[in-house]
């Protein structure tokens, strides 16, 4: 306890205010701000005054850990490269960083422990950074979210063509993280079960106005489909036979010949 109150005194003798010691507590670290069954959001401020360009003029680059699924960010302050992850806050890698030991070398020592270059998005992650000023300091403000549950849960769904598993979920994923899964999946689709739930799961998803319109059975099918009904009705089997001989589609005659009318 003594050695607490001498700490406190010379750090306030020294013309530090305690608003600078509240500081140090809440600088250069990752905090988890909310979290929920789908998300969870982090934020951290980072001291810019004294960070040095990574690479190419970049204050920071993004790394991902496979094994840990760690998505961490990686400063350059004087002397050494430091790597905060936000998966795992409490983890804090520091690397040296003078003329025999540059980025090179950085990338090589993250390698061996397991972690690349990447950018969120690619790895189920959202991320924000802004110039912010914190209790007067100049800061980084960088905010990630990860949703990688979420977006396991959609991709389940996507690839299995049953949105029975998304059906409840409120929470919105963003449509970079997953768009292009399903647009692959879409194109994929052979069944007209297969696009409907697609179509549900493109609801969610509020797809609607891209992939899940422009991917959806033509129109010209619609119509035609309607015409046959017609030709049903009048009992004209030449002009039935002609019909699907030469210009009904796949499903249009599948789902004619399992009908008692065909057979």
């Amino acid at each position: 306890m003594q050695k607490i109150f001498i700490f406190l005194f010379l750090f306030l003798f020294s013309g530090c205010s305690v608003n600078s010691l509240v500081l140090w507590d809440e600088l250069d670290k990752v905090k988890v701000v909310k979290q929920n069954t789908y998300i969870k959001s982090y934020r951290a401020y980072f001291q810019r005054s004294h960070l040095q360009s990574v690479r190419h003029g970049k204050k920071y680059l993004y790394f991902y850990n496979k094994r840990s699924k760690d998505l961490a960010i990686l400063l350059h302050p004087k002397n050494k490269y430091v790597l905060y992850s936000f998966s795992h806050p409490h983890v804090v890698i520091k690397i040296r960083s003078d003329r025999k030991h540059g980025y090179y070398h950085m990338i090589k020592m993250l390698k061996r422990k397991g972690y690349r270059v990447t950018s969120p998005h690619s790895v189920g992650y959202t991320a924000k950074v802004s110039l912010r000023r914190y209790k007067k300091v100049k800061t980084l403000l960088v905010e990630v979210k990860n949703y990688q549950y979420l977006q396991s849960l959609y991709r389940k769904a996507i690839k299995t063509y049953n949105a029975k598993g998304i059906k409840n979920i409120r929470t919105r994923l963003p449509k970079a993280l997953i768009e292009s899964y399903y647009k692959k999946y879409r194109t994929q689709a052979t069944t007209q079960e297969q696009l409907k739930q697609l179509d549900i799961i493109a609801a969610k998803l509020h797809l609607n106005g891209s992939a899940a319109k422009t991917e959806k059975v033509p129109e010209e099918e619609e119509e035609t489909e309607a015409q046959i009904q017609t030709v049903t009705k009048e009992n004209r089997p030449e002009q039935l036979y002609s019909y699907y001989l030469k210009n009904a589609s796949y499903y249009e005659l599948n789902n004619y010949l399992s009908t008692s009318e065909a057979k």
